[in-house]
């Protein structure tokens, strides 16, 4: 475990602040749920708990199925890391974090198709150059858990590209509830 030099006190209603740095590295925001549990060693563990580790299975299928149907990349990321990848790299891009532009599509709640180079949102960090998208959240019970995106770096995405990927969130999201 990182030690990081910060000491905080735990008030009379048992609560105690996380430092900003840490919130900040960890990509824990304010409503955020988070799994707290002890080890072995008697250690308290906080660990910022995803709701789509529940799901995981049903993505991997998921994503696999998406892929096998309409031939085209699928990707499956809660609201930070990717979770499920089918049709493209894994190593590339399974357990990557998402970026801040992919974040923010999610956070807007409407589902994107994007088919012109220019307007390619990066998935990760240092992911390949794509020709169309589509990103549709997966939402539950009026939350956003994550996003179905499907990437194609040769065919255009059209509606019915649009279409697979609103099914597949909503059948996620359902999942979740």
């Amino acid at each position: 475990m990182k030690a990081t030099g910060i000491v905080r006190r735990i008030d009379e209603l048992g609560r105690v602040v996380i430092p900003m740095e840490i919130r900040r590295t960890m990509k824990i925001r304010e409503g955020d749920p988070l799994e707290i549990f002890t080890d072995t060693d008697g250690e308290l563990i906080l660990r910022k708990y995803s709701p789509m580790e529940s799901v995981e299975a049903y993505a991997v299928f998921l994503a696999d199925s998406i892929e096998e149907t309409i031939e085209t990349g699928v990707i499956i990321c809660d609201k930070d890391v990717i979770v499920a990848v089918s049709g493209l790299s894994k190593k590339e891009f399974l357990g990557q974090n998402i970026t801040k532009e992919i974040e923010r599509v999610i956070e807007n709640r409407k589902t994107v198709l994007n088919v012109s180079q220019d307007k390619i949102i990066s998935v990760t960090a240092d992911d390949n150059v794509f020709r169309s998208q589509v990103i549709s959240p997966i939402l539950a019970a009026g939350d956003v858990y994550g996003a179905i995106i499907l990437l194609s770096k040769d065919k255009v995405l059209t509606d019915i590209e649009l279409k697979v990927a609103v099914s597949a969130s909503n059948y996620l999201g359902k999942q979740l509830t």
